[in-house]
Parts: structure tokens; C-alpha cells; sequence
């Protein structure tokens, strides 16, 4: 599976989120559901989404690419950083990085996923809206 394209390494490192995992985010394996690391991947790429449209509302139609690198244990702070990749019509494709900074290991970080989320840009109907404030 091709890699995603990474984020830009001159634009800075701040990330839209950072949370730290608790025990009732993990499995019988001790480790963080996937569905709980992807529920705040969403949330890290629509407030990326809604810095380039403050004005519209977003629905999520896609993630791409979705590959799981390393797990996350509890106790582990994960910063979501996030960068606008596309800009289309009605829809915007955010790539995200997610990296983990180990309770158990002070100072080592590790990469757990790259992805990239499509949404859509959409009014109180939940129909497709552009962008652009001016063609609305």
C-alpha cells in the first residue's frame, strides 16, 4: 500500500489535538482501540477543515489510507497534527499524522498513523455547499 504523501516538514508543529489515553479506551490487550484513536482523528481534521472555512459546516465522507503503525498504550499523550492537502468545490482532503509520546518512556515519541480525510462542505439540510462564501 503506497504511503500517504507527508505533511509539510517546514509548516509548524502544532498540533489541532492532544489527548492522553485512559483504561477505558483499551482492549483485552491493553492497548487503545483503533475506533477510539480514529474518533479523534476526525475531530483534529474538522477543525483543520473549518480554519480554511469558518463558515461552513462539515460532514466526514472519507478516510484514506487508514494504516495502523504502532499502538498506543494508556497514559500516552497523542498529538493529532493536521494540514489542508486539497481544496475542491464542496469537499476538502486534510492529511493528519498521529504521533504518541510514551507514558512509560519519557522523550520517545513514536508515529502511529498517517491518513488523509475527506469532508464535505454542507448547509442545515445536509446537502453539498461550496466553499467559497462568494458562489453560495
Amino acid at each position: 500500500m503506497p504511503e500517504n504523501p507527508p505533511l509539510d516538514a517546514t509548516a509548524p508543529r502544532m498540533p489541532s489535538i492532544r489527548v492522553a489515553l485512559m483504561p477505558k479506551d483499551t482492549n483485552a490487550l491493553g492497548t487503545v482501540f483503533g475506533g477510539v484513536i480514529l474518533s479523534h482523528l476526525d475531530i483534529a481534521g474538522a477543525i483543520e477543515a473549518r480554519k480554511s472555512a469558518p463558515d461552513r459546516m462539515f460532514v466526514t465522507v472519507a478516510m484514506h489510507r487508514v494504516v495502523f503503525d504502532a499502538p498506543v498504550f494508556v497514559g500516552d499523550v497523542v498529538s493529532f497534527y493536521t494540514q489542508t492537502l486539497k481544496r475542491g468545490r464542496t469537499s476538502i482532503t486534510i492529511g493528519c499524522r498521529v504521533e504518541a509520546e510514551r507514558l512509560r518512556e519519557p522523550g520517545v515519541t513514536v508515529k502511529v498513523m498517517d491518513a488523509e480525510i475527506v469532508y464535505v462542505s454542507v448547509d442545515q439540510n445536509r446537502k453539498p455547499v461550496p466553499l467559497s462564501s462568494t458562489e453560495s
